[in-house]
């Protein structure tokens, strides 16, 4: 009886693609995803030029993570809108009107230290990823990534608290 409503369940809840709200579209993230891969694979940069180009007026250096783990530290001169809370609106808000605007993103896995507030993720899930990917999406193109492993105790990172 309970393998019959499993299999029920099953049924009813998945459609082709998964697509049963309307509202969430699983293949067109997939291709947003293959068109993103070989753009980000152009978009990296070592550290020194990474600070290099968040120094420029204009650039924006966005941290994406939780706003309880960018009170705990980041990049000075960072901005902080976490992932979560990526809409249209929340972006425009941020970035500002230019939609070609230059964006500097980094995440916990560019940092060695392996410890609050930037514990190692699993590296297929690193938020760099899941940020490029949605930037892009958001219509927000000229998304550049921090490509090195760096100790946040190098005072050339300045890392900041609060």
């Amino acid at each position: 009886m309970r393998k019959a409503l499993l299999v029920a369940a099953a049924l009813v809840a998945t459609p082709a693609f998964g697509q049963a709200n309307p509202q969430i579209d699983y293949p067109a993230f997939q291709t947003l995803t293959a068109s993103v891969g070989t753009a980000r694979a152009d978009r990296l940069l070592k550290f020194d030029a990474f600070k290099a180009e968040a120094a420029k007026p204009d650039v924006l250096l966005l941290d994406a993570r939780s706003k309880d783990a960018f009170a705990r530290g980041h990049i000075a001169g960072a901005v902080n809108l976490p992932l979560t809370d990526f809409t249209a609106d929340s972006l425009a808000a941020v970035i500002g009107a230019d939609p070609g605007r230059p964006i500097l993103i980094y995440c916990n896995n560019n940092f060695s230290n392996h410890r609050a507030p930037v514990p190692l993720k699993s590296a297929p899930l690193a938020l760099n990823i899941q940020t490029f990917i949605n930037l892009v999406g958001y219509g927000y193109p000229n998304v550049w990534e921090l490509a090195d492993v760096v100790d946040f105790n190098d005072p050339k990172v300045g890392w900041v608290t609060g």
